[in-house]
């Protein structure tokens, strides 16, 4: 992608270097706009030509990107070339830059980023995601939240990015507690009430679904015969209090010794974890199968894939584990919070307190729905801007703040822009004059609508959605300040028909990042609910 500009720069590239331009396509990236300076469009890196190889000093690769900027030539697509530190930096001829990229966003609609270049030759997988999985016999606990947004992110890239994905929500079903539950409801209870879901409600609220839902008491057979198999391949040793271990050290060192049998010859979460990753592979044969949960079960899964490997199965290479970090301090007005609707009332509950504290706020059809998709996507921006493996300490104050990088500034930056279209766009959404988008707050945003589709590989291939939560926030920012001067109404038509289409191509990219966060874009909010600078006339265009 970046509109083909990339694939043309590494063709010209390709027959000066003699590689084949496919060898070249990442070694080209889209330049972070500056709000210091004009950038250009694209740089290559000439250390990553050179195979990032430590012999080469800094003076040498200045030297190098020199001379070969001075063998490139500029042509129809290109239209300066320079260097940099390090880098050869090209300049996309403007008029080209604004019509192919604000073409290419409203054709691709919801795949805009997805179909680049940076994405071929990829092959399509079958992937499994595990996620959320609450004990179902306590009410869902907060500390759940984090898994279950996470792997709906990653769980909705995969599926942008054309995987086949099934979503798993493995229950915690086993031990005591659910032992108590179920003869409570077999003595006292009613069948319909415990087979029926008491955690869909949730789920519907967060805008998450699964595929299946499976639980620990599934594999309570299956898990014995994984002790068989341990046992037959001579892995499973006993233990003197009669439980059963499997030593992966092969020198006794007590840390890599994983107990997978208790005393009573019951089985052990790992044993069910093994069952359980067995049947998924028989059951579905995937390429990669992705557990989401917190770091404290970092060293579970390490001796899970370790186990399968000794076990013969290969494919425990295909598994992996993405950890996250706590949070800590989410507490609602009544003290300590610990289940999760506690969590979602209070967003809502703060929510419809702010909008009811405005005089002037434009009423909207349903303030409970909208009120909660706002505050969920101030909870899920608040979650996914640092990096996942990290505590955080979460504010109720920070996440609801007007101004900033909050996902309440998404949501009215989304709306904004909407009625933009809604106000203006029948008379102008019809065709455009590239020569009317030449002002830098313009530039600047063609400039970041390319980058979308690297910061989405980036988030590709670390599953880290905080690239894609950075560049919504910067979009929004750049949208903000283009507003400002880049006026509609009472505009030329030649030049408001061309602004609209590029506040348009802004609201089309920011709602595809939403939505792959986990978060839905609302198409109406309260227009004084954050405070903006006005329109030119004095007047909010909401």
């Amino acid at each position: 992608m970046a509109c083909g500009f990339r694939r043309s720069i590494a063709y010209q590239l390709s027959r000066l270097l003699d590689l084949p331009p496919e060898n070249l396509i990442k070694s080209i990236s889209a330049v972070p706009i500056s709000r210091k300076e004009e950038v250009a469009d694209f740089q290559l890196s000439v250390d990553s030509l050179l195979g990032n190889n430590n012999d080469h000093s800094r003076p040498d690769i200045q030297v190098q990107a020199t001379r070969l900027a001075e063998k490139l030539k500029c042509d129809t697509v290109v239209s300066e070339i320079s260097t940099g530190q390090g880098t050869v930096n090209f300049k996309i001829n403007r008029e080209l830059l604004t019509k192919t990229v604000l073409q290419q966003v409203i054709k691709d609609g919801s795949k805009y980023g997805l179909n680049s270049e940076l994405f071929s030759g990829l092959p399509q997988k079958k992937i499994v995601v595990e996620f959320s999985s609450p004990n179902v016999a306590k009410k869902f606990h907060v500390g759940h939240l984090r898994s279950t947004i996470i792997g709906n992110f990653i769980a909705n890239l995969k599926e942008a990015l054309g995987h086949q994905v099934t979503r798993i929500n493995y229950l915690g079903d086993w031990g005591m507690q659910f032992g108590l539950l179920g003869t409570g409801f077999q003595l006292f209870g009613y069948e319909e009430k415990l087979q029926s879901n008491p955690l869909q409600h949730l789920f519907e609220r967060l805008g998450v679904h699964f595929d299946e839902y499976s639980g620990e008491s599934f594999y309570r057979e299956k898990s014995q015969e994984v002790l068989k198999l341990l046992d037959s391949k001579g892995l499973l040793q006993k233990t003197i209090k009669g439980t059963a271990i499997v030593n992966l050290s092969g020198n006794g060192d007590p840390s890599s010794i994983c107990t997978v049998m208790r005393s009573d010859g019951t089985s052990l979460y790992a044993t069910r974890d093994l069952a359980a990753a067995i049947d998924r592979m028989d059951k579905y044969n995937f390429d990669t199968m992705i557990y989401v949960t917190d770091k404290g079960q970092k060293k579970h899964f390490q001796q899970v894939f370790q186990m399968l490997q000794i076990m013969g199965y290969d494919w425990a290479e295909r598994c992996q584990h993405v950890p996250f970090g706590v949070v800590q301090g989410m507490k609602t007005r009544r003290g300590e919070v610990t289940f999760l609707e506690d969590v979602l009332n209070e967003i809502r509950s703060r929510m419809l307190q702010n909008m009811a504290s405005i005089k002037t706020t434009k009423e909207v059809e349903n303030p409970q729905e909208t009120a909660e998709r706002v505050g969920l996507a101030a909870l899920i921006i608040q979650d996914f801007k640092g990096v996942l493996l990290s505590d955080y300490q979460f504010s109720w104050d920070r996440i609801f703040q007007s101004r900033g990088d909050t996902g309440v500034f998404l949501q009215y930056t989304h709306a904004r822009l909407h009625s933009l279209e809604e106000t203006f766009g029948c008379g102008y959404l019809n065709d455009f004059n590239t020569a009317c988008l030449q002002e830098p707050q313009s530039v600047s945003i063609l400039q970041h609508l390319l980058r979308f589709d690297e910061v989405l590989y980036r988030s590709s291939q670390d599953l880290q959605p905080r690239h894609i939560v950075s560049y919504l926030l910067t979009l929004s920012h750049l949208a903000g300040m283009a507003h400002k001067t880049l006026h509609i109404k009472d505009s030329p038509p030649e030049v408001a028909g061309a602004r609209l289409h590029l506040f348009r191509a802004v609201r089309s990219v920011l709602a595809n990042g939403m939505k792959l966060l986990g978060i839905t874009p609302l198409q109406v909010f309260l227009c004084c609910q954050i405070q903006h600078a006005p329109h030119h006339n004095g007047k909010s265009i909401c």
